[in-house]
């Protein structure tokens, strides 16, 4: 007894060795690429291994996995086969989905590449055949009873840039929250052993469909508002409310019979996955800048497994003696870099005397929230660099202390986070982690390196392109119609930056119901951002040209 207490301390203290990283107070004076301070080869080797837990789920305590090759089955099945019969008949629905491949493009999960795509700032690390035989962000978990299917940070963390995968990007149409929507539908009215006797499994394979099912009990499932957006903070929180109230938020029947009221059953609080890139910069997370201590990559796997129903006590566990999986995968995070414009559309498209006004403007306005960005052009030897080397930041300095500012956007998202942040507060996993949230009025003003690939823009995705970010709120377009970054001629708007909207719109895009967005809709205003920003006494500040100017410089960070 004496020897598993000094294990458990001794894990325990793994946790919190460099629980200065993670302080609010902690300023910031440099980028925290190299958030461990490694040798070059020790960093390396962690971002390698980290990029490799971001593609597959690391958790091994994780419960809520589909046994993966009766799921093959049933969606490789004839549409006449038995059980896709009695599940029409219970559930009173047809699957769309004729094999893995059609549901994995349905979740947004994208492929990995035939070959090196040297586009992207962050290479796909070393994998073989086998492991790239599932799309980035679906994971096969080996388990005593057989393999299961999961989902990893890839899912939502992996973008599809014109055919190039860049980790750390936004998943432009992730769709993980209606997985769990629909299998919280399903889960009802699939009996264990009619699966088992329908699709010919193992008793393994049976128990594991029992766990998941007992799992997606107190799971609080939501479905996003709109395409792009999840419901992050709703499923944590409904979840939440399916358990006790005590310190590792026990999962009982009453709980999950009776869940506990939260706003957020109804309130939108959806916003988009964010980009890796920008967490050097700072000492607090989430956009709202509420998480103000913590490594957010635990805090990030800590509430996926609350949102998975896990069982806090396992998971604790699990956290303590991975502590290595942990800093590699955090090691990769604060490691990203963002993709650079010019190698998507070449250096010829831009334009460094008219950025170089922009950088003017930028500085006079935007740059009190968003930093200050050093540019190649500014270096006493800048007469011979290269056009390539002018356009580099050499430098971005952003604020010590990281800000949160109350602009006017839409508060649905920081609102959010009182439904359950004392909740989150209380458990004694979290205390562990040493996370702490408190609620916000506002959101953080982000540090703007691939500001260019980072569209539609604000939080929830409001805004569709920088040209109409610059726009006064009362004179942005009320909705518009978002679509996949494949082709770029024709799904990008290089004058603007983002998506083309009005007559530039693909017909292609109009064709799909849920790539239309509305403003007008709870949770979707593109209202702030301009009030005392480049509107001052009720006039713009700055002329189109000048506008145009600004863009030009952003196309550059």
């Amino acid at each position: 007894m004496k020897l598993l207490f000094l294990t458990i301390l001794i894990s325990f203290s793994a946790l919190s060795q460099d629980a200065h990283l993670w302080q609010a107070q902690t300023p910031i004076t440099h980028p925290r690429e190299n958030i461990y301070e490694v040798s070059q080869t020790q960093f390396q080797e962690l971002i390698e291994s980290g990029k490799t837990h971001a593609l597959f789920y690391p958790v091994a305590s994780s419960k809520l996995a589909i046994p993966y090759w009766p799921l093959k089955n049933f969606f490789e099945s004839s549409p006449d086969s038995r059980v896709r019969k009695i599940l029409n008949q219970l559930a009173k629905t047809v699957s769309p989905f004729k094999s893995m491949d059609d549901l994995y493009s349905y979740l947004g999960l994208h492929r990995f590449p035939s070959e090196t795509q040297w586009q992207t700032p962050n290479s796909i690390p070393e994998l073989n055949s086998e492991e790239m035989s599932l799309p980035m962000g679906a994971t096969l978990m080996k388990t005593p009873h057989g393999d299961t299917l999961t989902f990893s940070c890839a899912a939502c963390h992996v973008g599809d840039l014109f055919g190039v995968k860049v980790i750390g990007l936004t998943n432009r149409f992730p769709r993980a929250n209606e997985f769990f929507t629909e299998g919280q539908r399903l889960a009802p009215y699939i009996s264990s052993y009619v699966f088992k006797e329908s699709l010919e499994t193992t008793e393994g394979e049976r128990l594991l469909l029992v766990q998941a099912k007992e799992n997606l009990k107190y799971v609080g499932a939501k479905k996003p508002t709109v395409l792009g957006l999840d419901t992050s903070l709703a499923q944590v929180a409904l979840s939440l409310s399916k358990r006790d109230q005590d310190e590792y938020g026990s999962r009982t029947k009453l709980s999950h019979r009776f869940p506990r009221k939260n706003v957020l059953s109804k309130k939108i609080a959806d916003s988009k996955p964010a980009v890796w890139w920008t967490l050097k910069y700072k000492n607090r997370w989430l956009s709202d800048g509420s998480i103000i201590s913590g490594n957010p990559v635990y805090t990030n796997l800590l509430w996926n497994e609350i949102g998975r129903g896990a069982d806090l006590r396992e998971l604790e566990k699990w956290m303590t003696e991975n502590d290595q999986t942990i800093k590699e995968l955090t090691a990769a995070v604060f490691a990203a870099k963002a993709p650079r414009y010019e190698k998507f559309f070449g250096v010829e498209k831009i334009d460094i005397e008219k950025a170089q006004r922009g950088e003017k403007h930028f500085n006079s306005s935007c740059m009190r929230c968003h930093g200050t960005y050093v540019k190649g052009w500014s270096l006493p030897e800048a007469d011979s660099l290269s056009k390539e080397e002018l356009i580099q930041n050499i430098k971005v300095v952003y604020h010590t202390q990281t800000p949160v500012r109350n602009v006017g956007t839409d508060p649905g998202r920081y609102e959010g986070m009182n439904a359950f942040a004392a909740d989150l507060n209380r458990l004694k996993i979290s205390k562990t982690l040493g996370t702490v949230v408190v609620p916000q009025k506002g959101y953080v003003p982000p540090p703007l390196d691939g500001i260019w690939a980072r569209w539609p823009y604000f939080h929830n995705n409001s805004v569709a392109n920088l040209c109409e970010l610059l726009t006064p709120a009362n004179q942005r377009a009320k909705t518009y119609w978002a679509g996949p970054a494949n082709n770029r001629e024709t799904d990008f708007d290089q004058d603007c930056v983002g998506y083309p909207i009005g007559a530039k719109t693909p017909a292609k895009w109009k064709k799909n119901k849920d790539f239309f967005y509305d403003t007008a809709r709870e949770g979707m205003s593109n209202s702030g951002h301009d009030e005392k920003i480049f509107i001052k006494d009720g006039k713009e500040i700055f002329s189109n040209v000048q506008k145009k100017e600004i863009i030009e410089f952003l196309k550059t960070l």
